[in-house]
């Protein structure tokens, strides 16, 4: 049978490396192995990936896609259906907020002022397409107080006024992928220790204005990462975190300086 390689597998699917390595380290989707030893896969390993991506969407954890996987009762063709039907909302969605923006700016370039009704259609299209924040929002109520989370997005904003942010999304993501990819790796090496540098480097922005609470408390959400993600898709793998964490030790030690 046919297989692709990951790296065409991601160009083609828009999902990350990551990702697949990540459903993989969970047990939901087991690659092959080219003679090189690179992960490749197949359309039974595709249409497995399909599902995982669409109960994924439908709000199922992972926890509960893994038993649906391997349950006699997944129909495919009903998942399609629901796939369409999903898409469709969010074309009309979409649809209807882009008509809605046409409108308001042509009434400003036109010089007039919007009313209430208006701004109230805005507010409420734009929070209907903000659906991974709302995903995201429980994992932030666990772990961070409200007013926590306020001082979180003040902290953003100083921290990052006149940042190009999608070239820092980008930075973050090479990193993360540099360093799945390098693993296992001993945190006490100096490979390890160019990326705990690299990676603390990302992190200045932040760590120069964050309070130790903060701090802490981002420690703590992905020292759970198991915990949430099966809810969201974490920005890095538990394999990462755990990396990171051990190869900061191992610089701390190395440097003499006290545990954070």
């Amino acid at each position: 049978m046919k297989t692709i390689p990951i790296t065409e597998v991601c160009r083609r699917t828009g999902l990350s490396s990551r990702t697949l390595r990540f459903y993989e380290a969970k047990g939901l989707l087991p690659a092959q192995r080219t003679a090189a030893g690179l992960r490749c896969y197949d359309e039974t390993e595709l249409a497995r990936l399909h599902n995982i991506t669409a109960l994924k969407r439908a709000g199922f954890s992972l926890a509960r896609i893994a038993q649906l996987l391997d349950s006699a009762a997944l129909d495919l063709p009903r998942i399609i259906e629901a796939q369409l039907a999903a898409l469709a909302a969010q074309s009309a969605a979409l649809t209807a907020a882009s008509q809605s923006l046409f409108a308001a700016q042509r009434a400003l370039a036109a010089g007039r002022t919007l009313d209430i009704d208006t701004f109230c259609t805005l507010i409420k299209q734009g929070e209907t397409i903000m659906t991974d924040k709302a995903n995201w929002q429980p994992v932030l109520d666990r772990y961070y107080s409200p007013e926590e989370q306020a001082e979180w997005a003040a902290l953003k904003e100083r921290a990052f006024t006149g940042f190009d942010m999608q070239a820092y999304a980008a930075s973050w993501k090479s990193l993360t992928d540099r360093i799945e990819s390098a693993l296992p790796l001993d945190p006490a090496s100096d490979p390890a220790q160019v990326f705990v540098t690299e990676w603390n480097a990302l992190q200045a922005p932040f760590m120069r204005e964050a309070a130790p609470k903060l701090a802490a408390g981002t420690t703590k959400l992905y020292d759970h990462i198991d915990e949430w993600s099966g809810t969201v898709e974490p920005p890095f793998s538990k394999a990462v975190w755990d990396f990171i964490t051990a190869a900061s030790a191992a610089q701390r030690v190395g440097t003499g300086s006290a545990p954070e």
